[in-house]
């Protein structure tokens, strides 16, 4: 046995996991450490790399993830030589890495850093970009294993995919693996999803393929498994005998300045709720999996997506709005028509609402809430279980006038934790019930401090673990759900509602829920 193959285990179809060979294979607590392998970044001169990309690597390598060889290519039209790249990656590791910089992890990672300069219509350039790679498998010790990520837009697809075919760096020989990373949006609709998606598997096998959805990458999404699986004081009420309706909430409080070339004429529905939102709800709502198996965990998402429809009539049921000026954060906003690069008459929603069920028997009735938007109230991500009111309450009503509905609040994101509110007594000799709230905080009951999202997701890359990232079915589901909305607003005759900068959204948000007697969390 050589030090090469020492303690090397199989993480999924062709990957090469490392770990003691002394560990048993069953035992979870460990990690499981990259093999042999190297990443290639297209894009790499974007804010996604330098801010999110980049800094996961280094925090993967200071956490002894990765291999002793680890390489790292970047590949940009910049005329740049590798001491340029390295003083770039350098940069962004210590403005946005999590863990502490270490001279020691960074000189032994910038070891392996590489810089290929071309455009991606440049044969030459991709032909420069094979021999890199071949020369890390000899110099790095690679094996050939090699993950490319597309961190550029999906327009560019297509030539890089094809390029990448021509100049043999999509062939697997043997034990060897080549995987592709793609970052949302996954197409703008249903026909472009699967043309998109069409492109992609010509040059790479779909279990070659990862769909890079942040959110999934967040402890607290993963945490909504745990919270139902592992306790079964939940599980039990997690059905539409206890559970009156759920809202998803993702919320932001910034604005859209500088990102007119992206997000106009995609606008908020399609940017999150056709995947943060929908795979968010499909954790919610799916059956218990046999296992945690990738192919497990994707048949029930997928049986949850093929329950779900749209509640109608459309223009009752969903709502969408676009922010107007205002104080926000006691600083004075502008609205998007004023932002720069936005045209005057945009129709592009900046809030977007849509009322959905899933037509099982555990969920047959329960409406589900998805909404999302820009300069809100605050920036929160959560998915809140309100349950139905008790049957009889034996109180008199000035005893319970301030008492609500039972609810449980998973808070994805920033402050992650769980919160459950529930009635108590207040103390003194009058029978008063009142709303009171019992919270789990990660920051608190842990002392290791969560992963970033992209480092869980890079690692499972690298590792050959799919069950974080959705497939095609997920994806052109999730399309065809959403779609009917999208239609609907686009031959409407209005445009978006306008709401003020920091506000929740239109009051169309709010009638949209007041129809079935419900009313939005305030976060």
């Amino acid at each position: 046995m050589t030090p090469m193959t020492a303690g090397r285990t199989t993480a999924g179809p062709g990957a090469l996991g490392w770990t003691n060979p002394l560990r048993d294979p069953r035992d979870k607590r460990l990690p499981r450490i990259a093999g042999p392998c190297g990443l290639v970044i297209f894009g790499v001169t974007g804010d996604l790399s330098r801010k999110k990309l980049m800094p996961a690597i280094y925090d993967l390598a200071n956490r002894g993830l990765l291999p002793p060889g680890f390489a790292l290519v970047g590949f940009a039209r910049r005329d740049w030589g590798a001491e340029d790249f390295g003083k770039v990656v350098y940069d962004a590791v210590r403005a946005h890495a999590r863990t502490p910089f270490r001279q020691e992890v960074w000189d032994k990672l910038a070891e392996g850093f590489r810089f290929v300069q071309g455009s991606f219509d440049d044969d030459d350039a991709f032909d420069r970009l094979a021999q890199t790679v071949h020369d890390l498998d000899r110099v790095r010790g690679t094996g050939g294993n090699h993950a490319f990520y597309l961190s550029i837009p999906p327009a560019a697809f297509p030539v890089v995919c094809k390029q990448l075919a021509r100049s043999g760096l999509s062939a697997q020989d043997g034990e060897q693996w080549r995987r592709v990373v793609i970052e949302k949006p996954f197409g703008h609709d249903l026909t472009s999803a699967i043309e998109l998606n069409g492109i992609v598997n010509e040059v790479f096998p779909e279990d070659s393929v990862f769909r890079i959805d942040h959110y999934l990458g967040k402890e607290t999404v993963q945490n909504v498994l745990a919270l139902r699986f592992a306790n079964q004081l939940f599980e039990p009420i997690w059905n539409s005998h206890y559970v009156d309706h759920v809202q998803i909430t993702m919320a932001e409080d910034i604005g859209l300045g500088g990102r007119a070339g992206y997000y106009d004429g995609i606008g908020a529905a399609r940017d999150v709720i056709q995947n943060h939102l929908l795979q968010l709800l499909a954790f919610t709502a799916m059956e218990e999996p046999v296992s945690f198996s990738s192919d497990e965990l994707r048949a029930e998402k997928i049986k949850v997506l093929n329950a779900t429809r749209l509640v109608g009539p459309i223009d009752e049921t969903t709502a969408r709005g676009q922010y107007t000026g205002g104080w926000q954060g006691g600083e004075l906003v502008r609205g998007l028509k004023e932002e720069e690069g936005y045209d005057p008459n945009s129709r592009t929603e900046t809030f977007a609402a849509i009322t959905v069920e899933v037509d099982t028997r555990r969920w047959a009735g329960v409406p589900f809430y998805l909404r999302t938007g820009k300069r809100l109230g605050r920036r929160v991500t959560e998915i809140a279980v309100i349950f139905k009111r008790a049957p009889h309450l034996p109180f008199d009503a000035t005893m319970t006038e301030e008492l609500g509905q039972n609810a449980l609040v998973v808070r994805v994101q920033p402050d992650e934790g769980v919160t459950m509110r529930f009635g108590s007594k207040v103390p003194g000799s009058q029978m008063e019930v009142r709303d009171v709230t019992m919270d789990f905080g990660y920051g608190t009951a842990f002392t290791e401090a969560s992963p970033e999202a992209y480092e869980r997701l890079i690692l499972d890359v690298l590792l050959g673990e799919p069950s974080l990232f959705p497939v095609n079915s997920e994806v052109e589901r999730s399309w065809q759900i959403l779609d009917p909305v999208i239609e609907a607003w686009a031959s409407a005759d209005g445009g978006p509602d306008p709401y003020p900068a920091g506000s929740w959204g239109p009051e169309t948000a709010n009638h949209m829920v007041a129809r079935t007697g419900h009313t939005w969390r305030r976060p």
